[in-house]
């Protein structure tokens, strides 16, 4: 896996200040995508054990919500056969702090069933260390500056409860 940007002390991505991983490779190629360069599965940088080391020593101050991951499309199959094993990583060493992750597909009919076209042998173990899940693709007609944590209003904040994600009950209104 590569990746095209790390983000060390990120506003935007989730609530309070976190550590933004933006990955490399989407097969969505969203109309108005702010990132289109990450597209390309060989964009920026290489995920390497250096890298993972960085984002946990970068993880380690208090004043670090969480982890924040983004792309590119984290689920692709082959992004989540190595963000899978980081994010427990960091799940284990973190549990206080929170995992984010954005995808332009959409979890109940893409990513959490067996037969969903994103859905590989660690999809559910991935799903399962994800706290916030922002999932949709971007629409650029439906393109909303005023959204929280999001691009367009088709795109769902979901929380997790218990083995499942449900919609945040607000009107997600920065």
């Amino acid at each position: 896996m590569y990746y095209g940007n790390i983000k060390t002390n990120d506003i935007a991505d989730g609530e309070g200040v976190r550590v933004a991983l933006f990955v490399s490779g989407c097969r969505n190629c969203c109309k108005g995508c702010f990132n289109q360069e990450s597209w390309n599965f060989r964009y920026g940088k290489p995920f390497t054990a250096e890298t993972e080391q960085y984002i946990i020593t970068a993880l380690e101050p208090e004043h670090i919500s969480g982890l924040s991951v983004l792309g590119g499309e984290p689920f692709e199959p082959e992004n989540q056969l190595i963000l899978y094993p980081f994010l427990k990583r960091v799940r284990e060493r973190y549990p206080q702090k929170t995992i984010w992750c954005y995808t332009g597909y959409i979890w109940d009919r893409d990513i959490a069933p067996s037969d969903g076209r994103r859905h590989c042998s660690v999809t559910d173990g991935m799903l399962a260390l994800i706290d916030v899940l922002v999932d949709g693709p971007f629409i650029e007609e439906q393109k909303n500056l005023m959204l929280r944590f999001r691009g367009s209003t088709n795109q769902r904040l979901l929380v997790r409860s218990g083995d499942t994600f449900k919609t945040e009950n607000h009107t997600g209104m920065a």
